[in-house]
């Protein structure tokens, strides 16, 4: 097996005149939790569609264990910005339904099942359906559906942008629990700086439209991080003037 998971080669999208993705390349390793930052509309979604075959690139290509990205052969789960649980039906049946699809054991589904509802605090409300729970338990149900694949590749588009502060410090924490617990390779998409340098083991800073990979920062920080350390503070702000400053 490769060392990488993911391989970007010279990728470029252009939309019409407008050259959104300028010939960017980067690789990411298995078992890799990356943080994708850069200012708004950089095109950083534009390159997680790209992924997932949503869009086709103008030139350049994205691998996935040696070969071109493809949903329907690799394991690629997406966590968006929006809650995305399915209204009809109950986070138990929520955590299940992309285990059910994907035509897993009933042995494998229910040890998965309880081991997400355990995880993710969601034993309680098991029964309950996502319009009777707040904005952050539905995206913690999302959250828990994505990883309960056990995904070679987790993508999340910013997945906490309309949470408080509290409500997303404590869904990082249960991220990085669950990616622990599975192994998978995690892209994550965002422009707050702060939520990058706690989550991630490395950040690709992006440039603003054509664009490129600016830098790739590494982050060896103990977890739980301490936002008030010296160095988290140091990589934070390092990470802040490469955008504030172009």
């Amino acid at each position: 097996m490769s060392e990488n998971k993911v391989e970007v080669r010279n990728l470029t999208k252009k939309f019409g005149d407008l050259l959104v993705l300028n010939n960017a390349s980067f690789s990411i390793k298995n078992g890799e939790f990356v943080c994708l930052v850069g200012p708004t509309g950089c095109g950083k979604t534009t390159f997680l569609n790209l992924l997932v075959k949503l869009l086709e690139p103008t030139s350049g290509e994205i691998l996935i264990d040696g070969e071109p990205a493809d949903p329907k052969k690799h394991n690629i789960s997406f966590v968006f910005q929006e809650p995305s649980a399915f209204p009809w039906l109950t986070v138990e049946e929520n955590i299940r339904s992309g285990l059910e699809l994907k035509h897993m054991s009933a042995g494998v589904i229910k040890e998965r099942t309880e081991e997400i509802l355990n995880m993710l605090g969601l034993e309680k409300v098991r029964k309950s359906y996502p319009h009777e729970l707040s904005a952050s338990t539905e995206q913690r149900i999302v959250i828990g559906r994505s990883f309960a694949l056990h995904p070679d590749l987790l993508l999340m588009d910013e997945p906490y942008a309309a949470m408080d502060i509290k409500v997303r410090y404590f869904l990082e924490d249960e991220v990085i629990r669950l990616w622990k617990a599975t192994g998978s390779t995690v892209i994550f998409i965002t422009h707050n700086i702060e939520e990058a340098v706690y989550l991630a083991e490395r950040c690709l800073v992006m440039s603003p439209k054509p664009t490129t990979i600016k830098s790739e920062i590494s982050i060896d920080l103990p977890r739980p991080r301490d936002i008030s350390s010296p160095e988290f503070i140091r990589l934070r702000e390092e990470i802040t003037d490469m955008i504030k400053w172009w």
